[in-house]
């Protein structure tokens, strides 16, 4: 089967004689469906202690916001310490990448439960440190997967796919969560517990479902047939050569664009508890939130794929940006209209469809199929540890000055990142649709 597709994604007649089927996987590569499935069902795991952390942290065990800005900086961060090695190992095995990512999803699935015997800031620290590392190993590899397995032509709309497969998993992540919450006593060991068992199985379909690197590769292009013929050698998988990529001008580009831009990226969680504070949110309702921004990102990031591998995939990032620096406007606004929550989720889900996969589907244009994996790391690692600097930032200053001051600064930050970046710009095979 997956022959048959990596022909028709290099151009072969079968998509014109066997009908909508076939037209549909030269677009998407079955590898794509398949850890779409693995990601929605981590995701539900995820979203579902996602959306009750915030709450369980600083209302049910009093943390100071510079206390949980301390753990939201690790819980979303402490991965850039371990992607560059996920990556590496991945592509040092030659095809290692389900593995790898294998090992990843293990790890985290194995943090669940542990939250319920922690009380305490230390601990649950740890733990989310550790749950953190599994992602970190996990996401380059991955996302290679998704690259290889994919043709520049369509690398965006693979990516939306991914995304938005993924982010179904996090829409139903909350709902879950929401529902346990509602239905138990000891709700929050509830909501740890069954994170638990769905990760479980999360890690089980990867395992069964989801083949190795080396069959979901996408067809060589007329390059690297080139390189064979003519005996050229293939970049050696290690880590210099890793670090070397940042010598290529469009990669090192994307990267101090992805590393600026993060550290005026709020996290989702204070997000949302400023929209809680802005609208007087009941508790019990708080895990719904991420519902809004997960269903826009789900509706948007196909077609905003889409979009970038037509128009220019730098473009497409930038403006989901943009979509994010409206958010913070409205929240600094006097408006508190009903509207409010419904506006800021949308732009807020909307900055993701426009950046997340796009920003890896324009790092792959950059990156040798060898050394995919290093390269995607790269830029993750820079932007985790950006946005984890920025955790710190935010809860600091929220502590300090408020949570408006700490807004404002974080939007005249984004603006002012925003605009190096547009001038800061990645070559023509990025901000071009490809060919």
């Amino acid at each position: 089967m997956y022959v048959a597709d990596s022909r028709a994604n290099a151009g072969s007649t079968t998509a014109s004689t066997t009908g909508t089927p076939a037209r549909v996987s030269a677009v998407v590569a079955p590898t794509v469906f398949a850890l779409g499935a693995v990601s929605l069902i981590t995701d539900v795991s995820s979203e579902m202690v996602t959306a009750v952390l915030p709450l369980y942290l600083v209302t049910g065990l009093g943390l100071s916001p510079l206390g949980f800005g301390l753990l939201d900086g690790i819980y979303n961060g402490f991965s850039a310490l371990v992607r560059l090695a996920g990556g590496h190992l991945a592509d040092r095995g030659g095809g290692r990448h389900k593995w790898v990512a294998g090992v990843g999803y293990a790890v985290s699935a194995a943090c669940k439960p542990l939250l319920l015997l922690a009380h305490t800031l230390t601990p649950i620290g740890l733990i989310l440190a550790a749950d953190r590392t599994g992602k970190g190993l996990r996401t380059a590899p991955r996302d290679a997967l998704i690259s290889l397995s994919s043709t520049p032509e369509n690398r965006g709309r693979a990516f939306g796919v991914h995304r938005a497969m993924d982010t179904a998993g996090a829409l139903l992540g909350p709902l879950v969560a929401f529902l346990i919450l509602r239905a138990t006593v000891d709700g929050y060991d509830a909501v740890f517990t069954v994170s638990f068992c769905v990760a479980v199985i999360g890690v089980l379909v990867l395992v069964l479902f989801v083949p190795g690197s080396s069959s979901t590769a996408a067809p060589r292009t007329e390059k690297a047939v080139h390189q064979k013929a003519v005996g050229e050698k293939a970049v050696r998988p290690t880590l210099r050569a890793a670090f070397a990529l940042l010598a290529r001008r469009d990669l090192r580009r994307i990267t101090v664009c992805a590393l600026l831009l993060g550290l005026a990226t709020v996290s989702d969680s204070f997000v949302y508890l400023l929209l809680q504070r802005r609208l007087g949110v009941p508790d019990r309702w708080f895990a719904l939130l991420p519902l809004g921004t997960a269903a826009a990102f789900l509706l948007l990031a196909v077609p905003l794929g889409r979009l970038a591998d037509r128009v220019g995939r730098w473009r497409v990032f930038l403006a989901g940006h943009g979509a994010l620096l409206t958010a913070y406007t409205l929240l600094l606004t006097s408006w508190h209209g009903t509207a409010l929550p419904y506006a800021v989720l949308l732009l807020h889900g909307g900055f993701y469809a426009a950046t997340d996969g796009v920003l890896m589907a324009a790092a792959s244009d950059s990156v040798p199929e060898e050394l995919r994996s290093s390269g995607l790391a790269l830029v993750q690692t820079g932007q985790a540890a950006a946005r984890f600097v920025c955790s710190l930032g935010f809860g600091a200053a929220w502590t300090l000055w408020g949570d408006r001051t700490a807004l404002i600064a974080s939007a005249v930050a984004l603006a002012v990142c925003a605009v190096f970046a547009l001038t800061l710009r990645p070559g023509r095979s990025v901000l071009e649709p490809v060919s």
